[in-house]
């Protein structure tokens, strides 16, 4: 049994640490035992797997996954749970702990450090605030993970896994590289401090192969970006004005012949365009010289 999802040792550690959880650094501890199995069971751990935690804060998620990987990488912000960590886990040989920012480090050098093999799973908690920043740092990375399962907000999660009329720039950037499914919803009260939204498990399984095929991953966002900054106005109106303000200036009957020629009808709105249309677009304008 986790000795560590123990709601009364985690207030008398936050205490003993003079600690108060701020919401900024995303600092809600989990302690229902169930979301904790599921996520262990969905990263399906075996001794010879490498891990990265981010944020492991008081040990609940580490503790779990000590036991079952081969090496488990931490990476804390927090200097003083860092150093907790360091102490409660020391004689742990399987743990190499970082205390930054998570962002600062590139998954290749922290595997690098710790001597770690590939591939490696991203089993994490993750801070609210750093959500999506944090998932492309890692699906963008030049060795991302093969498969992430991590606790986020459950409205995040769903935009994460939007479908045709609910799309969002965050729910092409994660669906270009992985496949998204929501395993489970966790109150809550499943945690302490209890944030003021519930949150959801999410399954990221990385594509062997991009979603779709494109010359330049840049432009591609730039372009689906430039659709979504005014999204609620149709794409013939939208389209031009969004370009503009990323410094890229095309006539209004350009960008309208360009979706038609891509097979989008200039009416619609960039939530119901699809990765593959925003693909077909980009290859028609840059036909075009744009």
């Amino acid at each position: 049994m986790n000795p560590y999802l123990d709601p009364q040792r985690i207030r008398a550690a936050l205490r003993a640490l003079n600690l108060r959880p701020t919401r900024g650094m995303g600092q809600n501890f989990l302690l229902d035992p169930g979301a904790l199995q599921t996520i262990v069971a969905e990263a399906g751990l075996r001794p010879t797997d490498t891990v990265i935690e981010v944020g492991p804060g008081l040990g609940v998620l580490t503790w779990e996954l000590l036991e079952r990987a081969g090496r488990v990488i931490c990476v804390e912000l927090d200097r003083r749970l860092a150093e907790r960590l360091t102490d409660e886990f020391r004689n742990r040989a399987n743990l190499f702990l970082v205390q930054g920012d998570i962002l600062r480090f590139a998954p290749a050098d922290l595997l690098t450090q710790a001597a770690a093999t590939l591939p490696y799973k991203l089993v994490a908690n993750i801070p609210y605030a750093i959500t999506a920043p944090l998932l492309r740092h890692f699906l963008e990375a030049t060795i991302p993970p093969e498969l992430s399962v991590v606790l986020v907000q459950w409205e995040v999660a769903q935009r994460i896994c939007a479908g045709p009329g609910d799309y969002s720039v965050l729910a092409h950037a994660i669906q270009f590289y992985a496949e998204p499914a929501i395993v489970a919803r966790v109150p809550a009260s499943s945690f302490f401090p209890a944030p003021a939204v519930d949150s959801a498990i999410l399954r990221l399984r990385r594509r062997p192969q991009p979603a779709v095929k494109v010359v330049d991953v840049n432009a591609l966002f730039r372009l689906i970006k430039a659709g979504f900054l005014h999204a609620r106005k149709q794409l013939g109106n939208a389209l031009p004005g969004g370009l503009a303000a990323l410094g890229v200036a095309i006539p209004r009957e350009r960008v309208i012949m360009a979706l038609r020629s891509a097979g989008i009808d200039p009416q619609r709105r960039a939530e119901t365009v699809t990765l593959v249309e925003w693909a077909n677009l980009l290859a028609v304008l840059a036909e075009s010289g744009v």
